[in-house]
């Protein structure tokens, strides 16, 4: 129960609450029939700023891709090919490309990116517009109205 509440977080943080559930149940869904690679966490950092972190363990800087456009962050890795060739008696380290995407919502910008460790952290912030945030409006009480109707009892 926790897990499916906190996919349903992070879908509203990347997508936001103007779609309809369909289209989450959707995507949820298939983000469980996806292969997992790589796993990836989702962390709040501050107020308004996120980090993505993908285990990557085994790629390069070289090697790994991050782009975003039209609001989707997509993140490819794809592994340099190996010039010697290795007998395995047992191969269990993942050395395969892959490419995750992430639909952010409005008003999320990708800050940066560091990998460190194997893990590649994304740094997301929300800044909405001065235009889009809330503003408190005064009112004045007495000053408009009266002079509203001195002007018009000057004119009549």
């Amino acid at each position: 129960m926790s897990l499916i509440v906190t996919s349903v977080k992070f879908h509203y943080l990347l997508t936001g609450w103007y779609q309809s559930i369909g289209p989450c149940h959707s995507a949820l869904r298939s983000e469980k029939a996806a292969a997992g690679f790589p796993p990836y966490d989702i962390e709040t950092t501050g107020e308004d700023r996120y980090a993505i972190t993908l285990a990557v363990a085994g790629f390069e800087e070289g090697e790994l891709d991050i782009q975003v456009e039209k609001g989707v962050l997509r993140v490819r890795g794809k592994k340099a090919e190996d010039s010697e060739e290795k007998s395995y008696l047992y191969r269990g380290i993942a050395n395969r490309s892959f490419e995750r995407k992430f639909n952010l919502a409005d008003h999320i910008e990708v800050r940066g990116a560091e990998l460190k460790n194997g893990l590649l952290t994304i740094g997301l912030v929300k800044e909405v517009p001065e235009a889009m945030k809330p503003r408190t409006i005064s009112i004045d009480s007495a000053g408009a109205t009266l002079e509203h109707k001195k002007k018009a009892e000057q004119a009549a």
